[in-house]
């Protein structure tokens, strides 16, 4: 066999191999993704098993905690409501929901010491707060994950793979709009 056929088809097996490797690292990608959108999901999921404790203990003080009662609501939709395809701007509603929770009850803890007195209440409050702490660690590596599979299908030569085989789309990476207005800092990208 000729020099010229065997490096040529060396060349052909390692681009091969090479173009394989891009595809499955993609593939890798997406599904780490989904993955740590399903970890979101549950955390925010297993807050509605503590606001169905807390709606109860709440029930009580129904008259002076009505909008408490609402925010629960609104919170469990917010919830209920996420879809299960990876996408950030779907949490927008649930942390919205779950600071105006978050808020209206220190409201009510100030203004009625019966319910700053509830050890039930107070249990509850400190389990919604450690679920949202789950949550934010679950943000966070949701998007790095999103980070990662939206650089392989962006970037050369991911790119040129994700458009001739996979034909992924990049995944909204999930972004808090209200908190950046709180910052003072702006990158200079």
């Amino acid at each position: 066999m000729d020099l010229s056929v065997i490096v040529a088809s060396g060349l052909a097996v390692i681009t091969i191999g090479f173009v394989i490797a891009l595809y499955n690292g993609i593939i890798g990608g997406y599904n780490r993704a989904q993955r740590a959108w399903a970890d979101v999901l549950t955390y925010e999921r297993q807050k509605t098993k503590v606001l169905d404790a807390l709606q109860q203990q709440v029930a009580s003080y129904q008259d002076y905690e009505q909008r408490v009662m609402t925010d629960i609501t609104r919170l469990r939709s917010a919830i209920a409501a996420l879809p299960a395809e990876a996408d950030g701007n779907a949490l927008v509603n649930a942390e919205k929901a779950t600071k105006a929770l978050m808020s209206g009850l220190r409201i009510a803890v100030e203004a009625y010491p019966d319910l700053k007195a509830s050890e039930v209440m107070n249990n509850l409050m400190r389990e919604i707060a450690e679920q949202q702490e789950n949550v934010g660690a679950a943000v966070v590596i949701f998007n790095r994950e999103v980070e990662g599979f939206n650089n392989s299908i962006q970037m050369f030569p991911g790119s040129l793979v994700n458009s001739t085989m996979n034909k992924k789309n990049a995944i909204t990476p999930f972004s808090d709009a209200e908190a950046e207005k709180g910052f003072d800092y702006k990158p200079n990208f």
